[in-house]
């Protein structure tokens, strides 16, 4: 296009957007949104590959459930993996099965997360404050590169944020309902059903985060009656008989489950400084906002004089339900301060952990332009629309990036072994675990993982041989069969008897295992290559000692 057209071309855009963002106000049922929403954060998940490591582990488990039959037990290489509860793994394996075997099936479940999260607060905001401000922030929350990226992502972390943003939800509107002396069970209900659930997807910080909001917030408004009211002994009970079965069960399969499960990896591990990304307690705050951006920008008007202090009711004709502003802001405070202040204690922060706040900081981001509406002031529906376009096109940049620099995936290899791999066949992995290849290679015997697993030093981080360690606590027999040191399989391609061996390794390190001697890979992915061994053929460096595994 000439660039001096440009400008007037992107204009054109602008009011295009303008005409479709007032048309879409006309139409502001939930489903609407729902459906809005699902197809914009839906539509480009299939395009690249499942990011190694953790949407290769999370989904790869969920695919083990699947075509194992047993949907009790996780599982990492044939091995029970307890580091984190089942219902992203059962949620997952319903994908997979409906929708076969592929990155946007597995990445299903975050999709409907995101898009649960901001109907939702849609629903709520519809309910408890201005028509508008619920449209505005529902678009915000939507076209968001953070929640854009968290969506496109198969972990537990967009499940988990939605749960705890749900939770949070049903509490506040079992509040209201009280206050407003309306029926409020079946909001106390569905507050312990979706506290179960969080429960289920993440373990304690399911009830501790919603819990702690509320009790904040209402702490602040100093409704203790309220207090009172949101800890109903029936919703208690029925938590307690949704979140108990699958721990009962696990613990009597294997002793140590609990010990493991519930002091070990809810407390040891919240507490403890030896685990990988560490950062300092201010990390989330410039993560939050970079992020959010260009949304984010509009948070400095907060800081301006006479900021969004808008009017605390609006007329009933337009929303009799509505409450009172400042309570309404105090309860998206309580939520994000709470929210932060929790995942930044820990030395080990990740990104995805703080995604529950962007609820929020979008209603906060919308009273910025709500208030510029107050005041009539010119453009502002242009200006909405023109932060939307910019954070969609940041959202699909990030997908062509993917596109155009792809990220480390092992599904070349598996195709290889798809096309060539006999039933009889033993796959063995040397210093690594490469979590996709099983799913994409439908391999559904363990793998053998070599490294050295008597090296103490090599078992003090939190990677994949922590996590293959630990599984095989609960399984010695299992963990025997699959976790070799490296002078065992040195010993199993030396006998004559062998099966075919399809051995992957990183191309730098085959020099370490004497049978890869001047062997060929034959394929390559980036720096990891695959090595077929036939059966029968003894490998010219059998009378060599293997080296060790890197430090």
């Amino acid at each position: 296009m000439n660039a001096r057209r440009w400008p007037g071309a992107a204009h054109r855009i602008v009011d295009q957007a303008v005409c479709a963002w007032q048309c879409l106000q006309r139409r502001s049922a939930w489903g609407w949104v729902a459906l809005c929403a699902f197809v914009w954060l839906a539509a480009t998940t299939w395009m690249y590959p499942l990011l190694l490591p953790d949407e290769g582990r999370y989904v790869g488990v969920a695919w083990h459930m699947l075509v194992s039959g047993d949907f009790l037990t996780p599982r990492l290489d044939g091995m029970p993996f307890f580091h984190k509860p089942p219902l992203f793994y059962w949620l997952t394996a319903g994908s997979l099965a409906m929708f076969g075997d592929n990155a946007w099936a597995g990445r299903l479940v975050s999709v409907l997360s995101a898009t649960t999260m901001v109907t939702a607060f849609y629903v709520f905001l519809r309910r408890y404050a201005p028509l508008g401000a619920a449209r505005r922030t529902a678009l915000i929350l939507a076209v968001q590169p953070f929640l854009f990226g968290a969506a496109h992502y198969a972990n537990l972390d967009m499940l988990v944020a939605a749960l705890i943003s749900l939770t949070v939800l049903a509490g506040a509107d079992a509040v209201f309902r009280h206050e407003q002396a309306r029926p409020d069970r079946l909001a106390l209900l569905l507050m312990y059903v979706l506290a179960a659930a969080g429960f289920l997807a993440k373990g304690l910080i399911g009830v501790v985060l919603p819990g702690g909001v509320l009790f904040f917030w209402l702490l602040g408004r100093r409704q203790y009656r309220a207090m009172g009211r949101l800890l109903w002994w029936p919703g208690i009970l029925l938590f307690l008989l949704l979140i108990t079965p699958w721990m009962v069960v696990m613990q009597l399969r294997f002793p140590g489950f609990f010990d493991y499960y519930i002091v070990y990896q809810h407390f040891q591990r919240f507490l403890e400084t030896g685990f990988n990304n560490p950062h300092p307690f201010w990390f989330y705050v410039p993560v939050v906002l970079g992020l959010t951006l260009p949304w984010s920008v509009q948070l400095w008007r907060w800081f301006y004089p006479h900021g969004p202090l808008l009017p605390v009711f609006v007329p009933p004709t337009q929303n009799p339900g509505q409450v009172d502003r400042g309570v309404l802001r105090g309860l998206m405070l309580a939520w994000l301060a709470v929210v932060l202040v929790f995942f930044s204690i820990p030395a080990s922060k990740l990104v995805g952990y703080v995604i529950a706040v962007l609820p929020p900081l979008a209603w906060f981001i919308q009273e910025t332009f709500e208030q510029r509406e107050e005041e009539t002031a010119p453009g502002v529906t242009r200006s909405l629309v023109r932060h939307a376009l910019g954070a969609a096109l940041i959202c699909l940049a990030a997908v062509a990036a993917l596109l155009v620099f792809p990220q480390r995936s092992s599904r070349p290899l598996a195709q290889v072994l798809v096309q060539s791999a006999q039933p009889g066949d033993q796959l063995v992995m040397f210093n690594q675990y490469a979590y996709d290849v099983p799913l994409y290679a439908n391999w559904r015997k363990p793998v053998i993982v070599v490294t050295n697993w008597d090296d103490p030093r090599l078992m003090h981080g939190d990677d994949w041989r922590r996590e293959l360690a630990d599984a095989a606590l609960f399984t010695a027999d299992k963990g025997a069969d699959v976790l070799w040191l490296p002078q065992r399989l040195q010993a199993f391609v030396c006998e004559p008897a062998h099966p075919t061996v399809w051995l992957m390794a990183w191309l730098d390190e085959a020099d370490r295992l004497p049978v890869l001697a001047g062997q060929a890979p034959v394929a390559q992915a980036r720096k990891m290559g695959l090595w077929k061994l036939p059966a029968g053929d003894l490998p010219s460096g059998c009378g060599e000692t293997p080296s060790s595994a890197p430090e």
